[in-house]
C-alpha cells in the first residue's frame, strides 16, 4: 500500500502570535474493496498500524468501508440487511481492535441498524478511544438521491436535533473534530454550523467516484474545490478518506485528501491505488486565518432567513426557474 506524508505542518501565513499548541498528527486509509471479509479486514488493520507507526494519533477510514458499496442499485424489498448493531458489529471491532493495538482514536464508518419498520438505516461516522470505547457518533445528514447514489432507498437521514456535534477526544491535544460524512460534504451550512460550534477538522468518510448516466463526467475536481472551498470560508482543516476501485455501477475515484483552512492541500492520494496518507496539522492557523477574514464575526444571519425555510420541491432551482427531474 502506498504511504504518503507531510510531517511537517506549512508554515503559517498569518501568525500574529507565537502558539503552544504541538502539531496534531492525523492519517487515513484510502482502500479498496475486496470481497473476502477476512483479507479486507487484515488490510485495513496493517494500514491503520502503518500511519499509527508514522506517529499518527487518529487515522481516519472511507465510508462504510468494510461492505462493498450498496447504492449503485436502487435497494430490495430488505434494504437493511446489511446493517450492523453499531457496538457488536464488525465495524465497532476493528476500530476498537486498532485503536487498542497502537494506542491511537480510531474514526470509522458503517451501517448502522436502526428499529424501524421500513428497514432503512443510518449512515454512521465513530470514533474510538485509544482503550476501545466510543467516543463519538454523528449520522448522515444529507442524503443523496441520484443515478448510481441511491442511498435514499437504503439510509435514513441523520436526526435534526444536535445534528452537528464537536468531538474533543481525550490525547489528542484538545484538539476539536466533526464527523459529517460525504455528501454533506458539499453542503456549506454544514461546515459553517460545524465552524460556529467551534470545530477544528471535519472528518468526511466518502465515497465517491463516477457517474453512471454520464460517464465522461469526472466529478473529481469539482468535489475537491467544494471541500476545500468549504473549509476556507469555515475555517476548517479537512480530512476527506475516499475509496478506490470499481464496485458495480460506480469507479470509485480515490483522491482522499488532507487540506489546511488556507487551501492548501497536505497530502493526496492518487486515483486508483490504496494508499495512508499522514499529516501535521498546526491547528491554531484556524485562529489566525480567522483573525485575518472574520468570516464568522461579520455574518448576517438576519438575512439568512430564506435558508430554514421547509424545502420547496417544487423550486429545485430556486424562483423562476420550471422544475425538471432529478436525474436517476
Amino acid at each position: 500500500m502506498l504511504t504518503l506524508t507531510n510531517l511537517t505542518a506549512p508554515e503559517p501565513l498569518t501568525r500574529t502570535t507565537p502558539t503552544d499548541r504541538p502539531p496534531l498528527r492525523v492519517g487515513l486509509v484510502q482502500h479498496r474493496w475486496i470481497p473476502d471479509a477476512a483479507q479486507l479486514r487484515r488490510e485495513l488493520l496493517d494500514a491503520i498500524a502503518s500511519a499509527a507507526g508514522l506517529g499518527a494519533q487518529v487515522v481516519f477510514l472511507p465510508e462504510i468501508a468494510l461492505l462493498r458499496y450498496p447504492a449503485d442499485t436502487r435497494a430490495s424489498d430488505n434494504p437493511g440487511r446489511d446493517a450492523e448493531d453499531l457496538l457488536t458489529g464488525p465495524t465497532f471491532s476493528l476500530a476498537a481492535e486498532a485503536a487498542r493495538a497502537n494506542g491511537i482514536v480510531v474514526h470509522a464508518s458503517l451501517y448502522e441498524k436502526a428499529e424501524e419498520a421500513d428497514g432503512l438505516g443510518f449512515n454512521t461516522a465513530i470514533m474510538v478511544s485509544p482503550t476501545g470505547e466510543l467516543s463519538a457518533r454523528t449520522r448522515k445528514l444529507h442524503i443523496p438521491i441520484s443515478a448510481g447514489y441511491y442511498e435514499d432507498t437504503y439510509f435514513r437521514p441523520g436526526p435534526a436535533v444536535d445534528p452537528y456535534p464537536v468531538y474533543t477526544p481525550e490525547g489528542l491535544g484538545g484538539a476539536r473534530i466533526g464527523l459529517p460524512t460525504c455528501w454533506d460534504e458539499w453542503f456549506p451550512e454544514v461546515a459553517r454550523s460545524y465552524s460556529l460550534g467551534g470545530a477544528e477538522i471535519l472528518a468526511y468518510p466518502t465515497a465517491i467516484g463516477s457517474e453512471p448516466t454520464f460517464p465522461g463526467f469526472d466529478t473529481q475536481p469539482l468535489w475537491q474545490q467544494v471541500i476545500v472551498a468549504n473549509g476556507v470560508s469555515s475555517g476548517l482543516f479537512m480530512v476527506v478518506p475516499n475509496r478506490c476501485g470499481d464496485e458495480g455501477e460506480i469507479t470509485f475515484y480515490g483522491s482522499s485528501f488532507i487540506s489546511d483552512p488556507y487551501g492548501r492541500i497536505l497530502v493526496q492520494a492518487p486515483r486508483d491505488e490504496p494508499a495512508v496518507l499522514v499529516a501535521d496539522l498546526d491547528l491554531d492557523q484556524r485562529r489566525e486565518w480567522l483573525e485575518l477574514f472574520p468570516f464568522l464575526l461579520t455574518r448576517r444571519p438576519d438575512t439568512y432567513g430564506r435558508l430554514t425555510e421547509p424545502v420547496d420541491t417544487s423550486r429545485p432551482y430556486g424562483d423562476g426557474h420550471a422544475a425538471t427531474a432529478v436525474v436517476k
